[in-house]
């Protein structure tokens, strides 16, 4: 055999592999930390976890780029795709006609829907018609924002949160009467850190379903598309889902 020419040729193969590698781009993701189960920060090991964030690394996978993620305050999410400041966004983002007009977006990864939160002693709010005249907590920047001013009569006590742990502990603190916001995180918290303080009452309002946010005209879209078919196809959704959720409903 031709040791001189095993070595070229497995040398230029090792070659080929890492330049592979290295050509694997990488796009600036970023997140907001404060929207649980979907990303949240790990206190032991610093790292980000969550449904979302587990999410991402699958789809950055299959689709063939590396990921840098940042995260920021959910208000700043949207301005840093339309400036070119980050490449991809996924942090519970609702799909609006108004936001498909500055960013792209993913074919839906996620069913929600808008719910109220209260106190477990209140008795006073069981319907979205029970919020008029109440003091209300939701997030900045958010369609239960949006929602809330453009359906209530009276809505001088709408006040918006920069984080959703800062309207909670507004709620308990009796600083406000009720949270409005995406179903999935108000659930989870009544469920976790407000177990017997809280609960959680009337149905789902404006159904809606996230999706990952693109800037404007990425390239990235159709792969990111593919991506999450892939997924649901050959289970992986399913499991990263009920590992966050518990059972996934028929049809998802």
């Amino acid at each position: 055999m031709n040791t001189k020419w095993l070595k070229t040729v497995t040398a230029s193969l090792a070659l080929t592999v890492a330049a592979g590698t290295a050509s694997a781009e990488t796009l600036r993701v970023v997140t907001d930390p404060s929207f649980v189960p979907f990303e949240m920060m790990d206190q032991k090991t610093g790292e980000m976890i969550g449904f979302d964030m587990e999410i991402i690394r699958e789809v950055a996978k299959r689709a063939g780029f590396e990921i840098d993620l940042n995260t920021m305050d959910f208000n700043g999410i949207i301005p840093a795709l339309q400036t070119g400041n980050v490449d991809i966004a996924i942090a519970g983002i609702t799909i609006t006609d108004e936001r498909e007009e500055i960013v792209d977006f993913s074919d839906p990864y996620y069913d929600s829907g808008l719910r109220i939160l209260v106190r477990q002693s209140e008795d006073g709010v069981t319907e979205f018609d029970d919020l008029e005249g109440k003091k209300i907590g939701t997030k900045i920047g958010s369609t239960s924002y949006d929602y809330l001013v453009k359906t209530l009569e009276e809505d001088d006590g709408v006040t918006p949160y920069p984080g959703s742990s800062d309207m909670y502990m507004a709620l308990m603190s009796r600083a406000i009467d009720a949270v409005f916001y995406d179903a999935p995180n108000v659930g989870y918290f009544a469920r976790t850190k407000g177990e017997g303080k809280v609960k959680t009452v009337g149905p789902l309002y404006e159904g809606q379903q996230y999706g990952i946010a693109l800037k404007n005209g990425s390239e990235w879209v159709d792969d990111v598309n593919k991506a999450l078919a892939s997924m649901k196809e050959d289970g992986t959704y399913k499991t990263i889902y009920e590992k966050w959720f518990g059972p996934m409903p028929e049809g998802m």
